[in-house]
């Protein structure tokens, strides 16, 4: 069994590879203020929830987003299963031999896991869209290398930016309404940030193609990613755990 574990500005989701699928996926809130013991007794409580055998974990390795939490999830980790836990950081990152576009001192982990699961998945140059925190499009070229990357606020972060800041304006499903035209505020909000957020994707994924020399694969990842059916043409495949997938490529790599 092997451990992965994505820190991102939300969510901490941990995964448990068995050589073949994530058998577990579990998620908690990315709390900057809740203390080491806190998270070290979530997750003593998910592996015993789910009867998890700690001592078939032969490896772990994590990438993390949010440094105030990286050594206390990284402690938590050592101290319960007794092993080193693998951590994706800048010096490390250049070691991935990914290119000389990329500053590993200012390039995200969880893209740099992205862009190395995406080359093991296709073996060719893709377009990654990951619907995050941030709604994010990687481009890796024929070699493995990261091209460069562009950078929007998340679905869901635009939709609280929204509400917190409009006082008539509520908290909404992100869902995607029929109709354009809003008939009330709920599905006007929904039409302005989910089907603009369908225009958006189809042109930055359009116009990213005209970087690649010749047609990219397309991958989707990101909990929200099956949520956008309009966008399902646009994507070759989705994986949620493709960021979980390329942590544990880099890690080995970094064996």
């Amino acid at each position: 069994m092997r451990i992965g574990i994505d820190i991102g500005n939300t969510d901490i989701v941990i995964g448990v590879y068995d050589g073949e699928s994530w058998i577990h996926h579990w998620r908690t809130p990315s709390q900057r203020n809740r203390p080491e013991a806190a998270f070290n007794e979530i997750v003593k409580n998910l592996f015993l929830e789910n009867a998890f055998e700690i001592e078939s974990v032969e490896s772990i390795a994590l990438s993390s987003v949010v440094p105030d939490l990286t050594q206390i999830i990284q402690n938590v980790f050592e101290s319960l299963v007794g092993l080193s836990v693998v951590v994706i950081h800048p010096e490390n990152i250049e070691k991935l031999a990914l290119g000389d576009v990329i500053n590993p001192y200012q390039i995200g982990s969880d893209l740099v896991c992205n862009a190395v699961g995406a080359f093991d998945r296709f073996g060719q140059n893709t377009i990654v869209v990951d619907f995050g925190t941030a709604l994010t499009f990687t481009s890796i070229n024929d070699q493995g290398n990261m091209m460069g990357v562009a950078i929007a606020p998340g679905v869901r972060t635009a939709m609280k930016s929204l509400s917190a800041n409009t006082a008539k304006l509520p908290e909404i499903p992100l869902e995607i309404p029929n109709s354009v035209v809003g008939t009330d505020t709920i599905s006007a909000m929904q039409s302005g940030i989910m089907q603009g957020y369908v225009g958006l994707v189809r042109h930055m994924v359009n116009e990213t193609k005209k970087h690649h020399a010749h047609p990219p694969k397309v991958i989707a990842t990101g909990g929200l990613s099956f949520v956008f059916e309009p966008l399902h043409d646009v994507f070759d495949e989705i994986d949620v755990h493709l960021t979980l997938n390329g942590l544990l490529v880099a890690a080995e790599k970094l064996r």
